[in-house]
């Protein structure tokens, strides 16, 4: 599964302005707060070793791969992203080719902060755009215009960064067929080697969402288009981009050929990986158990061991007052193997019949194949006996899809985890 290596996220959730859409867990907070913060991850960094082992899960020192994502990293101060990539290969070994990917807001990337970027290693931006339009972003509370974007992008490559990635959202308010053509011909003509298309999903939780609940028209919830305008918009984004030699390779993200994302591919191949700062997620495998306590019969000794999967809070001063996870779970073979089957169709690659067989045993991988056999039949699904993928019907409904893979096994039948000696 590829555990010799790790994957680390940072989350910065500093904005300078929040989006309607935004669910997440960032704001508009005073600069004063930034140093308290990076100080707090750093304190995290130091201390990963000890709770693994507290935990009893492997941390490999080995990192490939970086991302910070947010909120706006790119807003931290120069001197405070250098000490935070000093502190992550102080405590973990980088490899000299690692992708080092961090999220930026067009037009708030100032000259000191890209000249830190670049001397920190950073390799790789992604960049918010979410629409060219300029009404469209403005509306969404983005503060950047399209020529703004495209001096950015100008001034990164210049800077010798050159892998990045441009986010669009099919669905904002206002957005229609013809400006979403728009925008996807300016992504074609920056010439980026990375996209990231999602359909907008309207949180409750969201200033739009709760708009939308309320009838209200402060942010233009009535702008908003309809479901099928944006599955519409989302198809023709996959047509066009392919086109443009811009492959879709997982269900959001396209890319030219060598150009995918190598971090978040990490989520969706099950591969390690440690999250830190706010509202941040880890996945880390069960550390293996010394012989003696090996049972022929236990999930360890058969390779699958149990993972662990954390969340931190996503309350700021609960994280600056050293919080410990907001949430643990340790997870069975059988909730593997789900997860294998809802992140593993994410990808177009598909899901590999036989290597789910080997990880976790046909007797397992049964009950999901008579699920793939009945959501072939409804057309949501693409099998041909060895690799499951989704079909384009089956992308505009894969949230339904996933659902029909969980609960395979009660939860009753499931083996304890084995304690470590």
């Amino acid at each position: 599964m590829g555990n010799d290596t790790l994957g680390l996220y940072i989350s910065v959730p500093f904005c300078r302005s929040k989006c309607t859409y935004c669910n997440f867990a960032s704001g508009v907070y005073p600069a004063s707060e930034h140093a308290r913060y990076i100080d707090r991850v750093i304190e995290d960094l130091a201390g990963a070793g000890a709770w693994a082992a507290q935990m009893g899960v492997e941390l490999p020192r080995r990192v490939d791969t970086v991302y910070l994502g947010g909120g706006t990293p790119s807003l931290l101060a120069p001197d405070l992203l250098t000490r935070l990539f000093q502190a992550m290969r102080k405590e973990f070994d980088l490899d000299p080719d690692a992708e080092i990917t961090v999220e930026c807001a067009p037009g708030q990337i100032a000259d000191s902060t890209l000249a830190a970027l670049a001397a920190s290693g950073v390799n790789r931006v992604s960049l918010g755009v979410q629409s060219f339009i300029d009404r469209e972003a403005q509306v969404s509370g983005r503060l950047h215009s399209r020529a703004k974007v495209e001096e950015d992008l100008r001034r990164l490559r210049s800077a010798g960064i050159a892998n990045i990635n441009v986010d669009l959202i099919a669905g904002l308010a206002g957005q229609t067929i013809s400006s979403w053509q728009e925008s996807l011909a300016v992504l074609e003509e920056t010439r980026v080697p990375h996209a990231s298309v999602y359909m907008l999903e309207v949180d409750e939780d969201s200033r739009l969402g709760r708009e939308m609940l309320a009838g209200g028209a402060r942010y233009h919830a009535e702008l908003v288009p309809t479901d099928e305008a944006i599955a519409t918009m989302y198809s023709t984004a996959i047509e066009r981009l392919a086109q443009a030699g811009i492959e879709q390779y997982e269900i959001s993200n396209f890319s030219r050929p060598g150009f995918a994302s190598r971090h978040n591919l990490r989520y969706w191949q099950r591969k390690p990986y440690l999250g830190l700062g706010l509202d941040a997620s880890s996945m880390l495998r069960e550390a293996p158990l010394p012989a003696k306590a090996l049972q022929e019969d236990s999930p360890s000794s058969r390779g699958s061991g149990y993972v662990l999967r954390t969340t931190t809070t996503d309350d700021l001063k609960a994280y600056l007052a050293a919080a410990q996870p907001a949430e643990t779970a340790w997870l069975s073979p059988a909730r593997q193997h789900e997860e294998a089957w809802f992140l593993g169709l994410r990808l177009n690659a598909g899901v590999a019949v036989a290597a789910l067989e080997r990880e976790f045993g046909s007797r397992m991988v049964a009950p999901a194949l008579e699920v793939v056999a009945r959501l072939a039949e409804d057309g949501l699904l693409a099998t041909d006996g060895k690799t499951v993928r989704l079909t384009p019907r089956g992308q505009l409904f894969s949230n339904d899809v996933f659902q029909e893979f969980l609960g395979l096994v009660p939860e009753a039948d499931e083996p304890s985890r084995t304690t470590q000696a």
